[in-house]
């Protein structure tokens, strides 16, 4: 039950928020919805609900958002909806009927256009372009997935809890991607993309190359800190215990 749980909130608030800064990121992305004025909502029976939100060429992500939207889609539990991320099962529409062949299609497109990012091969991890993608998209998978894991997750809630409280600042020289995660010492997490506040402890790639290597698992990461192509400062129990954290991610989401 709680893998299910858990697996639905990472789909929702780890994975498909992405669709937020893809367009941002990819041009091709910024072309498809460049005309989109639709809501989106994605709700669980008891359970999770995320609105998705196309206007302006821009998308915007909202958990447990109250406003009404074009179409629902429903799901009858966690499983379920994890079913329709895994192609297995289709969602239920409850509005938006007018709407099934822009979700088939259109709405399809993007989606399959953020999964092609997030699944690199050893090929295309080859294309720089590629790299900068991925490696934004990565990172802010991962920082939001923490926040869901110290929730749920045993293992993960219990380092949480036993980690300092303090702002970690994740940073890619020279220009990005950043990230930050913010510990309040009784196991709970904020987190975002970006720069935030004075941070207790940073940890910092050299650059994009090493930080998508390292996110991919194609580098090894005593290694790249003994070479210094990973720094860490400040609080280094925070960067330990999230990368304990982290470590979890590949339980629930392959």
């Amino acid at each position: 039950m709680i893998y299910d749980t858990l697996k639905a909130r990472l789909n929702l608030n780890a994975v498909l928020r992405n669709l937020e800064e893809l367009p941002d990121l990819d041009p091709e992305t910024a072309a498809m919805i460049k005309a989109w004025d639709i809501s989106i909502r994605f709700r669980v029976l008891r359970g999770i609900s995320a609105r998705l939100q196309f206007k302006d060429g821009r998308c915007t992500y909202e958990e447990n958002a109250k406003e009404a939207s074009d179409v629902v889609l429903f799901f009858l539990s966690h499983k379920h909806l994890n079913g329709m991320f895994d192609e297995k099962a289709p969602p239920i529409p409850l509005k938006g009927f007018k709407r099934l062949g822009f979700l088939k299609d259109e709405f399809s497109r993007v989606t399959k256009r953020l999964e092609y990012f997030l699944k690199p091969t050893p090929e295309l991890l080859e294309e720089p372009e590629y790299v900068r993608v991925n490696t934004a998209l990565t990172l802010s998978t991962a920082v939001h997935a923490a926040r869901e894991l110290v929730l749920l997750d045993p293992v993960a809630k219990q380092v949480g809890r036993q980690t300092p409280s303090g702002l970690l600042q994740i940073q890619v020289l020279p220009d990005g991607p950043n990230a930050w995660m913010q510990y309040d010492g009784k196991g709970g997490i904020v987190s975002g993309r970006g720069k935030n506040g004075t941070p207790a402890a940073t940890l910092t790639f050299r650059d994009r190359g090493v930080a998508c290597a390292l996110f991919n698992g194609k580098l090894d990461d005593f290694g790249a800190v003994a070479l210094g192509d990973v720094k860490l400062r400040g609080l280094v129990p925070i960067i330990d215990n999230t990368n304990l954290i982290l470590d979890r991610i590949p339980a629930y989401l392959q």
